[in-house]
């Protein structure tokens, strides 16, 4: 048998029939494995009955909730291909990845319906179904689609090698790319972190970060359904809902950003019993040793730290429990079968992988692996680019230290991580230059402590009217930047430090950030 996502989940109904496998804390739903899997069969043949076949991609724009877990593995029974999106996005950029993607189906919610439904009219191709509302003008309802249909399994050979999700990453010119990875990437990557995070069927794990993320879907829920663990879904974060349903959900584990970790810290704990709650994974970036400390003095949670990117799977390396002291800010060291090396940087184009840098001397961070992306969709340059090799060039600065520990120090493609969320200032400076008073931009990440970075604007004016409120309404209107990308503060400058050919010196502009800050 291939290994695939489809034999996985199958492979665990078989072994855990009765096992409580999917709670929707939203819908206030529980399914065993086996009335899971029933549900999961219903919607791929509804699928299958609506044209979609095997290699045909189906889109979600979905909190987290139940149908988006099933929708994930009805793909999988019949060799579609998943493209969750994020739910974060205006109308204009989930336009731009539907039109690259193709889907046949696009699943939404009501959450989701305001930038959906200015797009339906033009993509009459595509069959948009709501989860939640039914009789509407411009969409079909999900569960009138599913009724009545056969729950029977349907028949479709997979091939380990045969793509299973696209998944979009924003790059540095502001269009996204769709990473590409096959059924064989993800269960490698379930495979190293049910090891990592030393799971069994006994556990329950809270899906509480977005999932439409490849941190929480392959680094946590992935690997729960393998081993035949319950996976809890809250609709959304709210610290105070997360605190309540670790209780009473009795959970055991779950991965958050560190600015969720810190939200949580600002409940009042006093009354709360966690005494289920073990691990709690991190990644996007690093955490003070101040904060984990604190976590495990009111948790009693031990953190580990995953540090990667989508292309990759994510996960390439882990800082495990008891390194979060003595190498707090690291990443950590390399997973199994993962070669991650420091080479030297290459302005002429991609980093060669023999130049390895010594300890302590930074470089470009490549890597090789068992859930390496296979391609960008319909992007072959930009793969040739970043497969280079056969290494995928992450645009990551960092070093090894003598112990092997990895440090990542700065980003070639100047990504800000808010929240968790990655933000790409390209993105952000090309909505500012198409302003008519906006002589030149540039974008930067500063500290929050809330969120981790925010979004900073230095602007050279045209026009000297130009103020910060007409900024953020222009970034606002017309769906042109996803509320968490829009600059939190703007800097208006005279000029922007360049270097003699012209490029711009963004690290004078966080010097001059930081003075600000002082």
């Amino acid at each position: 048998m291939a290994p695939t996502l489809k034999s996985m989940f199958e492979q665990t109904v078989a072994k855990y029939p009765e096992k409580e496998g999917l709670v929707d804390l939203r819908l206030g739903t529980r399914w065993t494995y086996r009335e899971w899997d029933i549900e999961v069969n219903r919607l791929a043949n509804a699928l299958k009955a609506s044209g979609v076949g095997k290699g045909d991609r189906v889109s979600t724009v979905l909190f987290n909730t139940a149908e988006f877990a099933t929708s994930l593995f009805a793909c999988m029974k019949i060799g579609a291909i998943f493209n969750p999106i994020n739910f974060r996005l205006m109308s204009k950029e989930l336009s731009f990845i539907l039109k690259d993607a193709d889907p046949k189906v696009v699943l939404f919610e009501k959450a989701t319906s305001s930038q959906v439904q200015p797009l339906v009219q033009s993509m009459p191709h595509i069959e948009f179904w709501s989860i939640d509302e039914q009789n509407m003008e411009y969409a079909l309802s999900y569960y009138e689609q599913i009724e009545g249909v056969s729950i029977d399994r349907p028949s479709c050979h997979l091939e380990e090698d045969d793509p299973y999700a696209i998944m979009y990453t924003s790059g540095t010119t502001g269009l996204p790319k769709g990473v590409v990875h096959s059924h064989r990437d993800m269960v490698d990557q379930a495979l190293l972190m049910t090891a990592a995070l030393r799971l069994t069927d006994k556990d329950r794990g809270l899906t509480v970060a977005p999932i439409f993320h490849c941190a929480e879907l392959h680094c946590t829920f992935f690997p729960r359904v393998m081993v035949g663990a319950a996976n809890v879904f809250m609709h959304h974060f709210d610290p105070a809902e997360v605190i309540e349903t670790v209780k009473e959900e009795e959970v055991t584990s779950f991965f958050a950003a560190p600015t969720m970790w810190n939200m949580m810290l600002q409940e009042d704990f006093s009354k709360e019993d966690f005494r289920t709650l073990r691990q709690g994974l991190y990644g996007g970036a690093p955490m003070a040793p101040a904060l984990t400390t604190r976590l495990h003095e009111a948790l009693g949670v031990q953190l580990i730290q995953a540090y990667g990117m989508t292309e990759m799977g994510p996960a390439i390396t882990a800082l495990m429990e008891d390194e979060q002291q003595s190498k707090a800010g690291s990443a950590g060291r390399p997973l199994i079968n993962f070669d991650v090396r420091v080479v030297k940087t290459n302005e002429r184009g991609p980093s060669e992988p023999e130049e390895v840098c010594k300890p302590g001397e930074p470089g470009e961070i490549i890597v090789r692996g068992p859930s390496m992306m296979q391609a960008y969709y319909n992007r072959p340059e930009a793969t040739e680019e970043a497969l280079y090799k056969g290494w995928y060039h992450t645009g990551d600065i960092g070093s090894f230290d003598d112990d092997g520990y990895l440090w990542v120090s700065d980003r070639v493609k100047d990504m800000i991580i808010s929240g968790g969320e990655n933000i790409y200032s390209r993105e952000v400076e090309d909505v500012l230059f198409d302003h008519p008073a906006v002589m030149d931009a540039a974008v930067i990440g500063e500290p929050d402590e809330l969120w981790g970075e925010r979004v900073v604007a230095f602007i050279v004016k045209k026009d000297d009217h130009l103020d910060e409120k007409q900024l953020d309404e222009f970034c606002t209107s017309e769906n042109r930047l996803a509320r968490y990308k829009r600059p939190r503060r703007y800097e208006f400058v005279s000029e922007l430090p360049r270097n003699a050919s012209g490029k711009l010196q963004k690290f004078k502009l966080r010097e001059k950030s930081a003075a600000i800050l002082e």
